[in-house]
């Protein structure tokens, strides 16, 4: 395979105006890849999950990074199964049938560790991912995004089509989402703590029963290694992109208490499903095949998205 090289590439990144894809343009930005070859169609203008908008997105292109995709936590899962997994199967589907058609050289899919089964061992190793069902709030979702591994290789295979996948843990970091209908945990506990600290409520409501674990990625160490993978990684076997430890939700609300200095009463509402019982991912892989490495720590990180969002919110504390 000849030596890879930024400069001579035209890159369509899906999502790439989004919480993930915003820090993997700038990635690209790093790498010295000029704005100019970087195409990012937003959703409201080409709707992925009509195949002529996919034609039309990977005209030209030699490297598509796709991380456009309909996501959010435990509660919006719950709310639209139907919805999460149509949207993420038709978009990603469709836009690798059209870029294998168009003669793209690279498809890069990112998928979710939402796909592994619910009782796998920790830590999740890609061997594992087919070894039973996903946990049931969020696996049409996770199904759905998992499809695109099959037909990954299904093509790789039939076609010699150069696509690889990719497994991030949850991500947080500034710009995420922090919609009270669809956020993920992180930015769902730190909007609502800042937010009672500055309107001097007392008490915060938390889902759960705070025992299941959990595995955090800061959003700048994902993209460098999605980035990472396009540039050096060209094997069928998923990988997966994480941190590499787990910390329980009650020690993470405890953690962004600290954080957010809110000293109220936390509430937790067992009612409410905990997710997947434990999960954080073996990462070995994604370091021996293309050296990548989470380098951002959780306390500073959450500290970091904490400053973002009250600084972005105008909340006053």
């Amino acid at each position: 395979m000849t030596e890879f090289s930024w400069g001579s590439k035209q890159i369509l990144v899906t999502g790439g105006a989004g919480f993930l894809g915003s820090s993997v343009i700038q990635e690209l930005n790093k790498r010295g890849v000029e704005r100019g070859k970087i195409r990012i169609p937003r959703s409201h203008e080409s709707d992925l999950r009509k195949w002529e908008n996919c034609v039309s997105a990977v005209k030209g292109i030699d490297l598509v990074i796709h991380l456009a995709a309909n996501v959010g936590g435990i509660g919006y899962n719950r709310a639209y199964p139907g919805t999460l997994f149509f949207d993420n199967a038709v978009m990603g589907i469709q836009l690798m049938e059209a870029a294998r058609q168009a003669g793209v050289g690279k498809f890069v899919a990112v998928g979710t560790v939402c796909a592994y089964p619910k009782f796998t061992p920790v830590p999740f190793m890609e061997s594992e991912l087919w070894n039973g069902y996903p946990e049931e709030t969020n696996a049409p979702y996770g199904i759905a995004k998992k499809v695109l591994l099959v037909q990954a290789q299904a093509y790789r295979a039939q076609y010699g089509f150069n696509a690889i996948y990719l497994l991030p843990v949850n991500l947080y970091g500034p710009g995420d989402n922090f919609d009270v209908e669809s956020s993920h945990v992180i930015p769902a506990l730190i909007k609502k703590m800042v937010d009672a600290k500055a309107k001097g409520e007392k008490k915060v409501v938390v889902w759960g029963s705070g025992e299941a674990s959990r595995e955090f990625l800061y959003v700048e160490d994902a993209a460098e290694g999605i980035v990472l993978a396009s540039e050096k990684y060209d094997e069928p076997d998923p990988v997966n992109i994480g941190a590499g430890f787990e910390i329980k939700i009650k020690d993470l609300v405890s953690l962004i208490s600290k954080l957010t200095d809110f000293n109220g009463q936390i509430v937790w509402d067992a009612n409410k499903p905990d997710g997947q019982p434990r999960r954080m991912l073996d990462t070995s892989k994604a370091a021996s095949k293309f050296g990548f490495k989470a380098k951002t720590s959780l306390e500073d990180g959450i500290r970091k998205t904490i400053e973002w969002y009250r600084r972005t919110s105008k909340v006053e504390v």
